[in-house]
């Protein structure tokens, strides 16, 4: 059984996120499944790929740090801005889109701040009609 593919308007969702966030794909390798434009490993921008997921409580973010610090010691979330040092992974080798392996519902992006950014919910899926 195949994984969805994952395209512009999936829900993804950080560990150290408060929020789940749209994924999105611009439209510039013309591939698209059930009209929305499909993502590669390389669809890892923040802001315009990846966008914020509310207030981030990772410790390793400097500003949750500092701003924890402030309040002696009390965990304080601060805006999230991811930090994408690296392409999703795995990837789905056997597909590609632009000479680059496709997203699909597996796949994990790191961000710098030691969160886990992972796929809550594809934007198409896959139905099979008896």
């Amino acid at each position: 059984m195949s994984t969805p593919d994952v395209t512009s308007t999936a829900i993804l969702q950080c560990s150290f996120g408060a929020a789940p966030a749209p994924f999105n794909v611009l439209p510039v390798n013309r591939v698209s499944a059930c009209n929305f434009p499909s993502g590669n490993i390389m669809d890892n921008v923040p802001i315009v790929n990846i966008t914020p997921f509310g207030m981030c409580s990772s410790a390793a973010n400097p500003t949750v740090a500092a701003a924890t610090a402030a309040a002696l010691g009390v965990l304080t979330p601060m805006p999230c801005l991811p930090v994408i040092p690296a392409p999703w992974i795995p990837g789905t080798p056997t597909v590609t889109i632009a000479s680059l392996p496709a997203l699909d519902t597996n796949c994990k992006l790191m961000c710098a701040w030691a969160g886990v950014i992972t796929v809550n919910q594809p934007a198409q899926m896959t139905v099979t009609v008896p």
